[in-house]
C-alpha cells in the first residue's frame, strides 16, 4: 500500500509531506497525537480515541483545528486511499506556526493538522501474541503530566532504545517508589497469585490508554477480578501471568521482565481470554472476521485448554 499523508488540506505521499520550520510541534513538541488502527479500513474505538485527543488538547489549550465530524471525514479518506487490510494512522495537532518564542504567540496561529497512514502488520501481532514477549525495566523519566498524549516523547524514545539494546520487545517503566507506572508505548498488566487482574490506576502518572479502558471492561464482563493499584518488583516476582496493551499491540503476553521469566515462560489462560475477547472487540468495531487461532476461549484455564490453544 503507498504510505499517505495529509498535512492542513493537502493529501500527499508521506515522501512529500512537508510542514513549516516554525511549526511549535517541530520547534518546542508543542502538539499532542493519537494512533488509530483500522482493519478493512474501519478505524477501532473512534470515538474513543477522538475524545482522549479533546482532553489532550484542551490541556494544552490548543483549539481544534477542523470539527470532529471533518477530521474523521479526513481520516477515512486517507484509509480508503490505503486500501490495506490493515494499517495504522497517525494524526498529530500542533498548536501552529509562529515565531519562535516559548510562551503561546499572539496572535494565536491555526492550529496544524497532520495524518499519515502506514501499513500494520497483522502476521507480526498474531506471532507475538502466540509466543508473548520480554520486557525489562527502566527509570521513568518523563514528564509529570504523563496523562496528556503529547508529541515530547524523548524519555519514551530512551527506554525504547533501552529496551532494543537488550533484545527486548518494550520497557515498562518505574517511579521513584520502585513501582511500574506503565511501558514506553503500553500499558502495563499482572495477573496475581489469585487470578486477578493487576493495573496502575488512572492519574497524571499514566496514559489513560484507549485499550486499556477497552481490556477492563472486557476482564470485568468475562467475571476477571480487578484490582487497579500499583505493583512492584516483588508483584512480578509472584505473578502468574503479565501482558501489555495499546492500539498496535492489542493484548500482548509478557513471558519474561528482565531476566525472569512470568510463571512457565508461556502465555497464560487469562492472558489468553482477554486477547479472544478483544479480537472480538476489534472484530465488532470493523466489521472483519477474527483470526482462527483467536476466536473465543471457553473460560478454562486447565493444561488441556493452554496446550489445544497453543497448537492451534
Amino acid at each position: 500500500m503507498p504510505r499517505l499523508a495529509y498535512v492542513d488540506g493537502r493529501y500527499c505521499r508521506t515522501a512529500e509531506a512537508v510542514v513549516p520550520m516554525e511549526d511549535r510541534a517541530f520547534l518546542f513538541a508543542d502538539g499532542v497525537y493519537e494512533v488509530v488502527l483500522a482493519l478493512a479500513g474501519r478505524p477501532v474505538d473512534e470515538e474513543a480515541h477522538l475524545d482522549r485527543l479533546g482532553r489532550s488538547l484542551m490541556a494544552l489549550e490548543i483549539p481544534w483545528p477542523t470539527s470532529r465530524t471533518v477530521l474523521r471525514q479526513i481520516m477515512r479518506r486517507l484509509l480508503h486511499r490505503a486500501r490495506s487490510r490493515a494499517a495504522t494512522c497517525y494524526l498529530q495537532i500542533s498548536r501552529g506556526a509562529a515565531a519562535r518564542d516559548h510562551k503561546f504567540p499572539r496572535p494565536t496561529p491555526r492550529p496544524s493538522l497532520a495524518m499519515m497512514v502506514r501499513p500494520f502488520s497483522l502476521t507480526g501481532l498474531l506471532a507475538r501474541q502466540r509466543t508473548g514477549v520480554r520486557v525489562v525495566l527502566v527509570d521513568d523519566e518523563r514528564w509529570k503530566r504523563c496523562d496528556v498524549k503529547s508529541v515530547s516523547l524523548l524519555a519514551n524514545v530512551l527506554a525504547k532504545e533501552q529496551a532494543a539494546r537488550a533484545d527486548a520487545f518494550e520497557a515498562w517503566m518505574v517511579d521513584d517508589a520502585g513501582m511500574v507506572t506503565e511501558g514506553a508505548s503500553s500499558t502495563a498488566f499482572l495477573v496475581d497469585a489469585t487470578g486477578a487482574l493487576v493495573t496502575r490506576p488512572l492519574s497524571a502518572a499514566i496514559l489513560p490508554s484507549i485499550t486499556r479502558a477497552v481490556v477492563l471492561a472486557l476482564a470485568r464482563s468475562h467475571g476477571i477480578p480487578v484490582h487497579e493499584r500499583p505493583f512492584g518488583l516483588q508483584d512480578i516476582a509472584q505473578a502468574r501471568e503479565a501482558f501489555l496493551c495499546s492500539t498496535t499491540s492489542a493484548v500482548t503476553p509478557v513471558t519474561a521482565v528482565g531476566e525472569r521469566t512470568i510463571a512457565d515462560g508461556r502465555p497464560g489462560p487469562v492472558t489468553r481470554r482477554l486477547i479472544a475477547a478483544h479480537w472480538a472487540h476489534m472484530a465488532r468495531e470493523t466489521d472483519t472476521p477474527i483470526p482462527a487461532e483467536w476466536r473465543p476461549i471457553p473460560p478454562d484455564s486447565s493444561d488441556t485448554a493452554r496446550t489445544a490453544h497453543s497448537a492451534s
